[in-house]
Order: C-alpha cells, then sequence, then structure tokens
C-alpha cells in the first residue's frame, strides 16, 4: 500500500498543498486544479467565477473558485513567481524536444 503524502491545509477553505501533487503547489482540496489554473482562466481567459465554475472547471464549486482567487490575491508574488517559471520552461522545453510537441493551432490558409 502506497503511503500517502501529507496534504497542508491553508487558511483559505478549498485549499491545500500536498507535496508530490501538481508539483506542491497550492490547489483545490480534492482536484488537481491549481490556484494559478483558476486565476489563468480568469485572467487570460477572460472569465467570471461563474463562468469557471460552471464551464472551465464543471467539478469545482463557485465557493471553490473564489478560495482560489482570495488565495491569489493574498500570495500574487508567489504565484506569479509560479507563471513566470513556467512560461521560462516552456520554449527551453519545446526547444530540447520538437518531437514532443504539436501545433494545435488552427491553419491559415
Amino acid at each position: 500500500m502506497a503511503s500517502e503524502m501529507p496534504t497542508t491545509g491553508t487558511q483559505y477553505g478549498h485549499i491545500v498543498c500536498t507535496p508530490g501533487v501538481v508539483g506542491g503547489e497550492p490547489r483545490i482540496a480534492g482536484h488537481r486544479v491549481r490556484v494559478r489554473d483558476v486565476v489563468a482562466a480568469r485572467d487570460l481567459g477572460g472569465l467570471s467565477p461563474e463562468e469557471i465554475a460552471s464551464s472551465v472547471y464543471p467539478g469545482l464549486t463557485l465557493a471553490q473558485v473564489y478560495a482560489a482567487l482570495a488565495y491569489y490575491e493574498d500570495h500574487r508574488h508567489q504565484i506569479d513567481r509560479q507563471f513566470a517559471a513556467e512560461a521560462d520552461f516552456t520554449p527551453q522545453f519545446l526547444q530540447q524536444h520538437p518531437e514532443l510537441a504539436r501545433d494545435l493551432r488552427p491553419d491559415k490558409d
């Protein structure tokens, strides 16, 4: 039987951190949805919390979405560093491993 990783709660209901689960990043309890995934849906996708809960992550409640956004507002520097690290990593990974990438953008004919 595999041992479970210790999950650390936060002062934000619904938000936990578990080493080995989504890189230990803050996430919605019981899901693999990171706080920054919810933030990206709002900030990059232009979606409201209601739209995020109903269409992007229908397994989440509106309270969970708001908890993720509240966590972000109080930990903006930490989460923004995670966004930046991924933005730096992606082009480097694609350059080193082009065979693992597919361009899913529609053709511009």
